[in-house]
């Protein structure tokens, strides 16, 4: 591949070498357009103002040892860059910062809001925390929750506090409690699920996990009844004493009862029942947590419930 002189300021005119004979144009703008998200690739591609040969393409095209490829100006950004993010969605996240010493930020994350960027998003919590903590150089997530999962979500600040915490998420040093609210009558006689776990993608390539007994990874978690509301739905307590992908979403639909508003391994009715009450979410929330210091304290917290989640289960224990 060459670069010929420019026609336009900013405009790039690439010609295509031989061993690039056959390639789509699109892998081949995103294997040269580094750090251009994705989308604005294929959006320029779509508008036309990608050429070749001063002539449009699909997306699909494939090049022939030759071409002269038009490349529109677009805004590349420097390495290590962040993306400006909303100054709404700081402020959110700012406000979600439940404990924060020298070495370790504790979150009520949001449901809504990915833990990290990637998969079409540009930005999650470790992103936007990067620039409310510029000096903080070493910020890195200590652990994952799932986008539409609400409460407490760990950030070290510090190499040594992320190593640290790591160690005890391997061994059986941290305690973390969720909350769910599930369909029918969970019986009192549930008290833990075993079953084990393995993912599998389907033909949309989302990924999925289910219950692979024969080659899926031990999965345990114990759970409690908190409240009952009759037949329709229980509010239960789940402890994850492993940390697979969706265990608990996973875990409660193996036992009969999957959570409201899961649009991966819920009841459409069920969960429109719940949507019908005001509850426009997953109802599943990281509500305790409890992790030992390096300096050998103990760390405990607890999360409330969004206002969406609280009104939602009032109406539920109303009388009818």
């Amino acid at each position: 591949m060459t670069t010929t002189a420019p026609s336009t300021p900013g405009v790039q005119l690439l010609e295509v070498s031989p061993e690039y004979a056959g390639q789509r144009i699109d892998n081949f703008l995103l294997a040269r357009l580094k750090g251009v998200p994705k989308t604005l690739i294929y959006r320029i591609l779509r508008k036309g103002e990608v050429r070749v040969n001063k002539g449009r393409i699909k997306p699909e095209y494939k090049l022939q040892a030759g071409d002269i490829v038009r490349v529109p100006p677009v805004r590349v950004p420097e390495r290590d860059e962040p993306v400006p993010l909303a100054q709404g969605l700081l402020q959110r996240l700012e406000a979600s910062i439940i404990y924060e010493d020298k070495a370790l930020i504790v979150i009520n994350k949001p449901a809504g809001i990915a833990v990290h960027g990637g998969s079409g998003l540009n930005y999650g919590v470790i992103e936007a925390f990067r620039q409310l903590r510029p000096d903080a150089k070493e910020l890195e997530l200590v652990h994952r929750l799932d986008r539409d999962t609400s409460g407490l979500l760990m950030i070290a600040k510090k190499r040594s506090m992320l190593r640290h915490l790591h160690a005890a998420l391997r061994g059986d040093g941290v305690d973390k409690r969720y909350m769910a609210l599930v369909r029918g009558n969970w019986a009192t006689s549930i008290k833990q699920v075993r079953a084990a776990l393995g993912k599998s993608n389907l033909r949309s390539g989302e990924r999925m996990v289910e219950v692979d007994e024969e080659e899926g990874k031990e999965s345990v978690t114990v759970f409690k009844v908190l409240r009952r509301f009759g037949d329709f739905a229980t509010l239960i307590e789940a402890k994850p004493i492993t940390g697979r992908t969706h265990q608990i979403r996973v875990h409660t639909l193996h036992a009969g009862h999957c959570i409201a508003g899961d649009t991966k391994y819920g009841d459409d009715a069920f969960s429109k029942e719940i949507r019908d009450l005001g509850g426009k979410r997953l109802f599943l929330h990281a509500y305790m947590l409890t992790v030992p210091l390096p300096d050998g304290g103990e760390l405990k917290l607890q999360a409330p419930v969004d206002e969406m989640w609280a009104k939602t289960v009032e109406r539920l224990s109303a009388p009818i």
